[in-house]
């Protein structure tokens, strides 16, 4: 099958045009750095130096590729995760709103018969019960800088969904771990654990749901030809509270445990969104990817896959 990656060279871009060429697709893949396309090429790919915020290099680019299905998996997260950053997210927002616009339409245009696209599964509000499926709504009311975010997410899910004339499937993944993810042994998350910079927050409440990164792109692949259009969780088994995961995540790390912060200085200190999520946050339910999709995480809880898995 012909693919179109629109970011093939992502933490979730090295793994999925593995997975994708191993199954005997055939990959263009798009990137804005030549030295990543280089990388791009040795890995199987074709690949485009281009902008998804260009429109007309885009169209070209996909009308060269002829792609039956495209897979939107771009973004723009800095290395260092900063929160406190008030522009933190603006340059991904803008790849979910008008990156999306320009790589629908070029889709389209095509006849592309399907349109894989990337979320996020810890958007939901925090409110009700603490795993959260598909039907749940997204916390529109979040704290700056997360608030922006959730919104471009929610215009480029309903772009996906309602595109007429091709069959959009939105999948919502959990935290990456894995290489070049923030989890990642040389991944800014880590060091801050090293640190003890990487608190527990109050009493550590919040449920986080991860995935690995070779289980995301697994996912994605098996969204190619399966599935009805709508939404999906990728997301482990075990949804886990921040006051769980943290320590065993430092200890795999080989770093001593996590410190705990009232919520008053977490908040003080890294602002609202952090002190929301770290006891807040809600879990995401798998149950519909595995129905759906025939999809399975080979590392189907955190607490193997920080230990045991490829980071």
């Amino acid at each position: 099958m012909r693919v179109f990656l629109a970011g093939a060279t992502g933490a979730i871009g090295g793994p999925l045009v593995g997975q994708l060429t191993d199954a005997g697709h055939e990959v263009t893949g798009i990137t804005r750095s030549p030295v990543r396309a280089a990388a791009l090429e040795q890995a199987g790919a074709h690949a485009v130096v281009c902008d998804a915020l260009l429109t007309e290099p885009l169209a070209g680019a996909v009308a060269d590729a002829k792609p039956e299905v495209v897979i939107h998996q771009l973004t723009a997260l800095p290395d260092r995760f900063e929160p406190r950053k008030k522009d933190l997210y603006e340059p991904t927002n803008q790849l979910r709103t008008a990156g999306t616009r320009n790589l629908l339409a070029a889709a389209r245009a095509v006849g592309a018969r399907r349109f894989v696209c990337h979320s996020i599964a810890f958007a939901y509000e925090p409110t009700g019960r603490a795993v959260k499926d598909e039907r749940d709504p997204l916390f529109s009311e979040a704290a700056e800088p997360f608030g922006s975010a959730i919104a471009a997410v929610e215009e480029m899910e309903k772009a996906v969904l309602d595109a007429e004339g091709i069959e959009g499937l939105v999948l919502r993944y959990g935290w990456f771990y894995g290489p070049g993810t923030y989890f990642a042994e040389d991944g800014s998350t880590a060091s801050d654990v090293r640190r003890r910079r990487f608190p527990i927050v109050s009493d550590g409440g919040g449920l986080f749901s991860f995935v690995h990164v070779g289980d995301a792109a697994a996912a994605t692949v098996a969204a190619l030809e399966r599935g009805a259009p709508g939404i999906y969780n990728v997301v482990d088994d075990e949804p886990a509270p921040m006051r769980e995961w943290l320590p065993h995540y430092a200890e795999t790390l080989g770093a001593k445990p996590p410190r705990r912060v009232p919520r008053w200085l977490a908040r003080l200190l890294a602002g609202k969104m952090v002190a929301e999520m770290s006891t807040e946050l809600r879990g995401a339910s798998n149950a519909k990817a595995r129905r759906g999709l025939g999809w399975r995480p080979v590392w189907a809880s955190w607490r193997e896959g920080f230990r045991r898995a490829p980071r």
